[in-house]
């Protein structure tokens, strides 16, 4: 009986030629195959069992590489670099629910096809792309969240705009710091960014989104929240504003200071994680009333289901705030 012969099994996705090249023979993979100790991505690109993830979202990333693996050209895209570059998604399927999205370069005869993967046959500017911590070719947070938003009413395309704008945020300066998000000058620059790429893409109806952009914002309830109190015509509030009281400086999510509001967006992830945290957002509460403030509260899942519930309590309370002071 024949001894296999022994290989090292590839750790990133891998094409058959790529295999031949190193001395892997049609049997060699076959019998790892049969053995379980390699999965087939996709036709013709091959990886280690062992090395096949648990988390959807990076299996999605594998697929993704595997089409790079059969056309070096390749780029990840869209959805795929949504997921790279931590992006939100505005939407109730998450983003590894997509099939994994890449793009071509145009020319050279291509087109689109099909392989369980979304390909686009498109421009792509060196200045576009970017690289994954593993090297992998992927476009640039400014051009994926362009590709992403084109299209979006402006409550979910702010989701990804925002988050994208606090990315390239993040790479002006050596050492993000909350402070740095509010620096006109930094957010200007990100939008400029994003602008560039709505014009270049010919998707000039994103440019108002893109003007609403803020990195301030911390979350995509918060950016859903902004959209939405846009669209609603409601004064436009600053956002993680420094709030002095007697316990000490707060960065509520809205601040309307002409009308002494405050609105908060609450998410559940906080509070199941940390027990105490609902107590301390208590006494931070009390601190902004305590302070003059009216707060008013809603919770992600509404601003998500139910947008127009509260747009209409925010108005009430910078309404009632309006009468008071006219009083």
């Amino acid at each position: 009986m024949r001894t296999a012969k022994p290989w090292s099994l590839p750790t990133q996705p891998a094409s058959r030629s790529t295999l031949r090249a190193i001395g892997v023979t049609g049997e060699m993979l076959t019998t790892a195959l049969r053995r379980r100790r390699l999965v087939r991505v996709r036709r013709g690109v091959y990886l280690a069992a062992e090395a096949w993830p648990d988390d959807p979202a990076e299996r999605h990333l594998i697929r993704a590489r595997a089409e790079l693996a059969v056309d070096p050209d390749a780029v990840i895209s869209r959805q795929s670099a949504a997921i790279v570059w931590g992006l939100p998604c505005p939407g109730n399927v998450p983003w590894h629910d997509l099939p994994a999205s890449v793009s071509l370069p145009a020319g050279g005869g291509r087109r689109a096809r099909s392989n369980g993967t979304t390909h686009h046959v498109e421009q792509l500017p060196a200045s576009h792309l970017s690289r994954d911590p593993d090297g992998y070719a992927v476009t640039g947070p400014a051009r994926t969240a362009v590709d992403l938003a084109a299209g979006l009413p402006v409550p979910e395309a702010l989701v990804i705009l925002d988050a994208a704008a606090r990315l390239l945020c993040d790479s002006f300066v050596t050492t993000p710091r909350r402070s740095d998000y509010a620096r006109p000058v930094l957010a200007g620059a990100a939008r400029d960014l994003l602008t560039d790429m709505a014009q270049f893409r010919r998707v000039t109806r994103l440019l108002p989104g893109i003007g609403l952009a803020d990195p301030r914002r911390e979350s995509a309830a918060e950016s859903l929240s902004a959209g939405h109190f846009h669209l609603a015509g409601l004064p436009s509030p600053e956002c993680q504003a420094p709030v002095r009281t007697a316990e000490g400086r707060f960065y509520p999510d809205f601040l309307w200071p002409e009308h002494g509001v405050i609105g908060e967006c609450d998410g559940a992830v906080k509070y199941a994680s940390d027990p105490d945290a609902i107590v301390r957002e208590k006494l931070r509460e009390q601190a902004l009333r305590d302070a003059g403030f009216l707060v008013v509260r809603w919770l992600a899942v509404e601003i998500m289901t139910r947008p127009g519930v509260v747009v209409e309590r925010v108005e009430r309370a910078l309404a009632g705030t309006a009468r008071s002071a006219s009083g």
